[in-house]
């Protein structure tokens, strides 16, 4: 490549560039507390490995390992003393013996956070923030454990974007103040499914505070609340009760997005399947002795991003209305987010898996993009995005959700993001005009990061290859590490179940390697027969794990995989690591690993705190917009009301909904509540004005089931208000709409 010479014009450019990035970064700063202080958060309990082993039709086992990663090949552990300290411990609820089968019990809770004034966590696109609620976001548990209540383990599939380090190292925390050593490092995992339509802001390490413009204690506080709310309603209804596995193909709802890459992997292995995307959906089903229901567990290789990043309602996308779908189904008589029956759909080998099946193509011609680098000839890959089954991506988020649920009835590098990461995806392209498989760098680009960042090391270039390190994020360190270095790897084992808790997004074929060698090992000592379940995005996140011959390509997936080419291979050999002390009930003699840092002081949102105000005549929940008098079932019924911030409300829980819909029900003269605002035929819309001025605007898509009769609309919300020299104070208040009749015809 011929060495490229700035201009003049240029020069100046890029010397202005840096003058700007060089302020915008010391006024950053100021909002962080830079002594970098760290705190070890040790766990306090007595954190053990089980030392028995039962056989393995009624065996389950849990390991947890932390690995250190380092910038040769090869992944280093190392073993840390655990400090004791006085413990509380909640009683465990009565355990009967005398059946076979399971202690069984599931939970679900609210753990949405804002919805307003926050980033939405996944696409990384500036602007995408939240400005209103499609459907809540829930933290499903599910615990279980031997009929004496040995091997007990506990599930968390969580509607977040992913699980960060600092939300386990809380989550754990507060687990062992609560029930001391019953639930640990070892025996919990905590899943997020990966929607891109929940709120950022819940990390601790540098890279993902900036993409979610600042930390979010009141959002991270909400969700540690809710996952802690889910797992003490599992806890308190553990009952009898027998699992059953299921295996199936799903058809027709996802494609890999980056084919080329898969491509580079060997043709003899590649022809050991007929798809370039996993199908397989495995079923964890969990009934009571009478056989009545009690939840499901659902693992897919599948991107939930049928909301594309246009969106600016919170959401939990296409899993999450699957599992909207089949605990409605479950739980007949109840509001969404209520009822006993508990179901997850959970994330798997993801990476490289879209459900915008019709491809990419050129928004503005229309023609296919379909090519190694995703441009088009006019506009390049700003232009080029997939799109989904439905006519919008409502539409399409449905019909991905429905068929899902239908069948589900029935060594390493220190990190350093590439190129491409820049790129984005066909599901959501980047701001820059990047293009994915880059295998070299660009001056320019180079030139801004050596100004501001300084120069990734020369051990570190040639670690990565053929990586071009558009970010060196492990060897950044201010105001606190960029990535994390210290990785928690975990299997936990039910009967012939194995699930295997990957902290990141394993591409399709990355997936099938790990799953076949962790099988392979069981076998090799004493243990036929496996079924190797693929979690992703558990206990802390570390963006992709692409196969080596995909990471030659250096699409987005193979960009982002921030360890280096031998990612998968560091990963196999530490599960098959685990896969052998669980088979040879070895798991006591595994080092515990180090313990990740829990940083302490992290920067502020960068959205202030201010106070609402109401027109000049008008109070909050007044109606500005009324409803009309009469509706037909497939309309849109839509009220805009005088509101206020909805993030005060995560602050102030005086309502648990920010809307209602409600009939007249003559014979008893009341109001009923017929839908809130998890359920899908409601929307609901903040927008924001100036100087503390907001509108809330309700819909009720009316669905065909609506019965008719007299409805209303109602609004609940939360202002702010400070009087002078006075702290501020948050007030609940609510509006309601005027009556109005839906008919059928």
């Amino acid at each position: 490549m011929a060495k490229r010479t700035f201009s003049n014009l240029e020069t100046f450019l890029i010397f202005l560039l840096v003058m700007m990035t060089a302020i915008t970064v010391a006024l950053l700063s100021l909002l962080f507390i830079t002594s970098g202080t760290i705190e070890n958060h040790k766990d306090s309990g007595s954190h053990y490995f089980p030392t028995t082993q039962s056989p393995p039709a009624t065996q389950g086992s849990t390991t947890t390992q932390s690995s250190t990663t380092t910038q040769s090949s090869t992944t280093t552990q190392s073993s840390t003393a655990t400090q004791t300290s006085p413990e509380t411990s909640t009683p465990e609820p009565p355990l009967f013996q005398n059946f076979s089968g399971y202690h069984i019990g599931v939970g679900r809770a609210d753990c949405t956070g804002q919805v307003a004034d926050i980033n939405l966590m996944g696409y990384s696109k500036s602007g995408q923030n939240a400005q209103g609620i499609l459907t809540r976001l829930y933290s499903r548990a599910f615990i279980m454990a031997e009929p004496d209540g040995s091997n007990r383990t506990v599930f968390v599939s969580i509607d977040i974007g992913m699980v960060s380090q600092r939300l386990r190292l809380e989550v754990l925390n507060r687990l062992q103040s609560k029930y001391g050593s019953l639930y640990r490092r070892d025996n919990v995992i905590l899943s997020g499914t990966h929607t891109h339509s929940g709120p950022a802001g819940y990390f601790q390490y540098t890279v993902f505070v900036i993409a979610s413009e600042g930390f979010s204690n009141q959002t991270f506080q909400h969700m540690v609340t809710g996952i802690l709310k889910s797992i003490d309603i599992a806890h308190t209804n553990m009952k009898p009760g027998k699992i059953f596995i299921n295996k199936g193909n799903v058809d027709g709802v996802q494609i890999n997005r980056s084919p080329y890459s898969y491509l580079q992997n060997p043709q003899s292995e590649r022809a050991r399947y007929s798809s370039n995307t996993d199908k397989e959906m495995v079923v964890l089903k969990m009934v009571d002795l009478n056989g009545d229901d009690l939840g499901l567990i659902s693992w897919f290789a599948i991107h939930p991003v049928s909301m594309n990043n246009s969106n600016h309602l919170v959401n939990s996308d296409n899993v999450g209305y699957a599992s909207y779908l089949l605990e409605q189904e479950k739980n007949k008589g109840y509001l969404p987010g209520q009822g006993p029956f508990v179901a997850a759909f959970a994330s798997s080998n993801l990476g490289d898996v879209s459900p915008n099946i019709l491809g990419p193509h050129c928004v503005n011609t229309g023609e296919s993009c379909d090519n190694p680098n995703n441009t088009c000839p006019i506009g390049g890959p700003s232009m080029c995005i997939a799109k989904g089954p439905g006519q919008d991506m409502f539409d399409s988020t449905q019909i991905i959700g429905r068929t899902m649920y239908q069948r589900a009835k029935a060594k390493t590098c220190k990190p350093a993001l590439g190129y491409s990461f820049a790129a984005g995806t066909i599901d959501g392209v980047g701001s820059l005009n990047f293009t994915q498989g880059k295998t070299e760098g660009d001056p320019f680009w180079d030139t801004i990061r050596d100004q501001i960042l300084g120069k990734p090391s020369e051990e570190m270039k040639e670690c990565h290859k053929p990586k071009p390190i558009l970010l060196h994020t492990g060897e950044l360190s201010k105001p606190h590490p960029w990535h994390p270095d210290i990785v928690d790897v975990q299997i936990i084992t039910l009967g012939s179940l194995a699930i295997t808790a990957i902290p990141g997004e394993l591409t399709t074929m990355s997936g099938r390697r790990l799953r076949e060698a962790v099988q392979a090992e069981f076998a090799s000592h004493g243990m036929q027969n496996m079924t190797v379940v693929i979690s992703g995005l558990c206990n802390v996140y570390t963006h992709y794990i692409a196969t080596y011959e995909e990471y030659q390509a250096q699409r987005y997936e193979a960009a982002s995989t921030i360890y280096g080419p031998h990612t998968l291979s560091a990963y196999i050999q530490l599960f098959r690591n685990l896969a052998k002390a669980i088979a040879t009930d070895t798991v006591v003699d595994l080092s515990r690993g180090p313990e990740p840092p829990f940083f302490k002081q992290l920067i502020l949102p960068l959205i202030p705190n201010i106070v609402d105000r109401a027109p000049i005549g008008r109070t909050f929940g007044d109606v500005l917009q009324p409803a009309k008098p009469e509706y037909r079932v497939g309309e849109v019924a839509e009220v805009i009301f005088v509101g206020a911030n909805p993030k005060n409300s995560v602050q102030n829980e005086t309502h648990q909904t920010f809307l209602t819909v409600e009939r007249y029900e003559a014979t008893s003269t009341s109001w009923q509540i017929v839908c809130n605002d998890a359920s899908w035929e409601t929307r609901f819309y903040w927008h924001k004005g100036l100087l503390g001025l907001s509108n809330a605007t309700v819909e009720w898509h009316i669905p065909d089931t609506a019965q008719p009769g007299i409805y209303r609309i109602k609004y609940f919300g939360h202002n702010r208000k400070q009087d002078i020299l006075k702290p501020p104070v948050i007030l609940s208040f609510e509006g309601t709409s005027s009556a109005f009749e839906v008919v059928t015809t």
